[in-house]
């Protein structure tokens, strides 16, 4: 099918719930992909910052076709190997040592939050105003987004918001009741906002003199995304949980909850499951995706090509006034303008790059891992020639 016919099967067929692009992408190979028609474009998107390793990447194809080959899908009535063997290398590159194993970000946010609840006896949790944590009706409740609970309600009790990026707020807002505290240690669906230096610290001081747990949503930060292997690394902060998806698998849908021995043996037979989580097909994939970060220094590689991606985009800036800042961390990289971008996003695409737009007016970059200065090049020098017509 070319891609109106596609267009047309999914306006009858499916639900209305994306505001997608008008392409259908047909295959991809490294930081490039290639639409129905077989026009190429270099992806700043990498599925929302989950192809970390490239698309297609052929240690990440093999394990997933050598697996599905023998055993897809147990459940989690038995023992799986590839789980055992993934949970083990989790902990050998994470500040944890225990884990439980889910679908997606939205699924993992939820067991962070039980998990939190079961460990304290309590039930409030205190979440960041600008936040995004996921699309349940819990996680929906968590994300401080007013715009996206619209039409939902009644939220699920228990949750309270304070400002990001304001220790003395989370320390007023801390109650007897107060379980635990979750934040993204860089705001992604928010606009990309960097935490100023300190901040992070000063939050895991507050809640360990409160008695109160602090938990990492790193489902959109880990797996390299940051320069380190996950953003607490990269901050130099330690969480009791950590919620993580997106990167883990390569590209195969997964989400995982990670925590500290004391915490996470809270879970007891029952609490807490997924049919899914953790088959044999997904730790597959999430095997061979960590073992390439590691083998081909990509957090390395996230870091160089990150402050490389930042400094041209910063030489924009300085040419274009309608450019008000420019920040990140690593390969996730926020452009701030100051008018809303979506026609940005539909011009570069007709140029070859695929972007994405948050928060309104923030042009999103999260390419691949694996992306080249040359092809960072070629998308600064797109985003400068569109810039220039406006």
């Amino acid at each position: 099918m070319n891609t109106q016919e596609i267009m047309d099967l999914d306006k009858e067929y499916v639900m209305h719930t994306y505001g997608r692009q008008p392409i259908a992408l047909q295959k991809g190979k490294g930081a490039v992909v290639w639409d129905v028609e077989g026009k190429s474009y270099i992806d700043c998107v990498a599925g929302i910052a989950v192809n970390n390793v490239g698309h297609a990447h052929p240690k990440v194809v093999e394990a997933i076709c050598k697996q599905a080959k023998n055993l897809i899908h147990t459940s989690n009535l038995y023992y799986i190997e590839n789980q055992a063997v993934l949970a083990r290398k989790l902990a050998e590159v994470s500040p944890h040592n225990k884990a439980f194993f889910c679908n997606s970000g939205a699924e993992a946010n939820e067991g962070a939050i039980k998990l939190a609840r079961k460990y304290t006896g309590k039930g409030e949790i205190i979440t960041m105003k600008n936040s995004f944590h996921g699309r349940t009706i819990t996680t929906l409740t968590a994300t401080g987004q007013v715009k996206y609970q619209k039409g939902f309600g009644p939220m699920t009790p228990g949750f309270k918001y304070v400002p990001y990026c304001n220790v003395n707020a989370v320390a007023d807002a801390i109650t007897d009741e107060t379980a635990a505290v979750l934040v993204e240690p860089v705001q992604g669906e928010g606009g990309v906002i960097v935490p100023p230096e300190g901040y992070l610290k000063e939050l895991k001081k507050v809640c360990h003199e409160k008695d109160v747990l602090l938990i990492f949503d790193e489902v959109q930060t880990g797996f390299g995304r940051t320069g380190q292997m996950f953003a607490s690394q990269t901050f130099d902060v330690t969480p009791d949980i950590t919620s993580l998806a997106k990167a883990i698998a390569g590209g195969f849908p997964m989400g995982a909850v990670l925590a500290g021995k004391e915490v996470g043996e809270t879970f007891q037979p029952g609490d807490h499951a997924a049919t899914f989580g953790g088959s044999p097909l997904a730790c597959a994939a999430a095997n061979a995706s960590i073992n390439t970060i590691i083998e081909e220094n990509l957090p390395e590689k996230s870091r160089e090509n990150g402050a490389y991606f930042k400094n041209k985009l910063e030489t924009l800036k300085s040419k274009h006034d309608i450019i008000k800042e420019v920040r990140g961390v690593g390969l996730m990289i926020g452009v701030e303008m100051n008018f809303e971008c979506g026609s940005l996003v539909d011009e570069m695409r007709e140029n070859g790059i695929i972007a994405n737009c948050t928060a309104g007016n923030v042009l999103r970059f999260v390419p691949p891992l694996v992306i080249s200065k040359e092809q960072i090049d070629t998308v600064v020098s797109v985003l400068d020639e569109v810039l220039g017509d406006h």
